[in-house]
């Protein structure tokens, strides 16, 4: 038998949880504090070169690995459905979804070319791609951009550390000011929110 909890009675919170609580929060703020107008300029880039893709046909397509994986995942949802704004869903695709995909690329291939395999399939002059990197070295994020190269595409980066390989291969980067991974995700997804709120205003006022 399971009784449910009396939400009248308050919670026992042990010190220790108090204080990695404080100490989460203390560091999110602290990281997020470091970021600046260069960090602004690399996302207001990265949301009129997506823009303009769009205004062509094209798509942004969007890749990671890990929890980089579920923040390409997040950032695409919140533009095929919707982020703040009622409208039509917008062109965007993350390579890191068809399971049958990624296991026949990864068994044949390997997995370094999970991502690149798809840029090649999917990908043409008129799209974006995104990749997401905490270390900014994620070997199938860096054949992903190089292959974008290869078909004309732009390639940006959500990156960390000092850009890793990746900050060579992309036209800009947004590069987390921490070296402490969860909060380089806590920024990446922090600025794809923000990306996703400039396209929507973008697309509802081209002419800003």
């Amino acid at each position: 038998m399971t009784t449910s909890r009396d939400p009248s009675k308050p919670v026992h919170i042990p010190s220790g949880h108090a204080a990695l609580f404080r100490r989460a929060v203390e560091d999110l703020v602290a990281a997020l504090g470091r970021l600046d107008d260069t960090h602004l300029a690399a996302v207001t880039r990265l949301a009129d070169d997506v823009h303009a893709a769009w205004q062509l046909g094209g798509k942004l397509m969007v890749c990671g690995n890990g929890g980089s994986a579920a923040d390409s995942q997040h950032i695409v949802a919140e533009l095929v459905g919707r982020f703040l704004a009622e409208r039509p869903g917008y062109p965007a695709v993350a390579l890191t979804t068809n399971t049958s995909t990624l296991t026949a690329v990864g068994n044949d291939y390997g997995f370094d070319h999970i991502f690149s395999r798809q840029v090649q399939a999917l990908g043409g002059p008129r799209d974006v791609l995104l990749v997401l990197s905490t270390s900014g070295n994620s070997t199938n994020c860096v054949l992903a951009a190089e292959e974008a190269r290869r078909q004309g595409m732009k390639v940006h980066g959500f990156l960390g550390g000092d850009g890793g390989r990746l900050l060579t291969l992309v036209d800009a980067a947004l590069v987390a000011p921490s070296s402490a991974t969860p909060k380089i995700q806590e920024i990446h997804i922090t600025m794809g929110h923000l990306l996703c709120m400039i396209l929507e205003k973008m697309q509802a006022d081209p002419a800003e």
